[in-house]
């Protein structure tokens, strides 16, 4: 069975798109579209519909795709284990974060890389989605804490928290009950940069409602920006609960079919390089120092 295969239906799996995938695996469409096809031939059935919607498991893909995670992580931790016994490992891990990022989980990455079997120290640098994700493509970092948008389908992902979303309305009176988005899906928002994660998050989260997104004419450089536009009155924005420092008229928990939005962060790293199995490690002791007291034991 071809390893390469296996990861381009991870790929199709993760970013909805064969076109996605094929960008973020640097080779044609019609390549990896073979590649998928030839898997599905092998295994005997189809592990996708493709629509103009977009790229969707099938019943058999839904069960059949989380086995091949397991088996590409299982393939990733030998590759990792092995370069780390053959080879030096850095004494530092370069550590990529989203300003999105708060410093209660940065604090928690530097107590996580101190329990390490063989301690590393941390090199921090802040910046956007898209300047991250290069860095770590190019191998200038070793890991990414950015916000859960970004496809990346060549590297290892994992949540290792989430907040709630909140929208603010200056417009409105004031609330704090929560509110469903299709209640505020009217309103013009601000938007911040492409690359910063959070315009990502909200723009999908409405095409993911089949809702229109209105956005104010103008750009935040920042979500401090949108944060401080929305307190003047320029328009409304959706935000994590964590980053709203203004004082607003409304600032409401927002629901989606009933249910909380929560924006997800995620370590992104790569299994392949003498560093691999300490990041593994790193990342597992992180999520575990997030979890609850009475989940701890399970």
């Amino acid at each position: 069975m071809n390893i390469e295969a296996l990861r381009y239906v991870q790929a199709v799996s993760r970013t909805g798109s064969f076109s996605a995938a094929a960008r973020a695996y640097g080779v044609t469409q019609p390549a990896l579209s073979n590649g998928v096809a030839r898997l599905e031939e092998e295994l005997g059935v189809a592990l996708f519909d493709r629509s103009p919607r977009g790229v969707r498991p099938t019943a058999h893909g839904a069960r059949i795709l989380p086995l091949i995670d397991d088996v590409l992580d299982s393939l990733d931790v030998l590759v990792a284990d092995s370069r780390r016994l053959a080879g030096p490992v850095a004494e530092t891990i370069r550590l990529g974060v989203s300003p999105l990022i708060g410093a209660d989980l940065v604090a928690r990455v530097f107590q996580a890389a101190r329990s390490l079997e063989r301690p590393r120290d941390l090199v921090l640098r802040e910046a956007d989605l898209e300047p991250l994700s290069g860095d770590l493509r190019a191998g200038r970092l070793d890991i990414v804490l950015v916000p859960a948008v970004a496809g990346m389908p060549a590297f290892r992902h994992r949540v290792v928290a989430r907040e709630p979303v909140v929208v603010v309305d200056p417009v409105a009176s004031a609330d704090d009950d929560p509110v469903e988005l299709k209640a505020v899906a009217d309103a013009t928002y601000i938007l911040g940069p492409g690359t910063c994660g959070l315009t990502t998050f909200t723009t999908e989260l409405f095409r993911g409602g089949d809702l229109a997104l209105h956005a104010y004419p103008g750009e935040a450089a920042s979500f401090r920006a949108v944060d401080e536009w929305a307190a003047i009155g320029l328009g409304s924005a959706l935000l994590p609960r964590s980053k709203v420092a203004h004082e607003h008229a409304s600032c409401r928990p927002l629901l989606r079919a009933g249910a909380p939005v929560e924006i997800a962060y995620e370590a992104v790293w790569d299994c392949d390089t003498p560093l691999g199995a300490d990041l593994d490690d790193l990342v597992t002791a992180l999520v575990r120092s997030g979890e609850a007291p009475e989940e701890s034991g399970k």
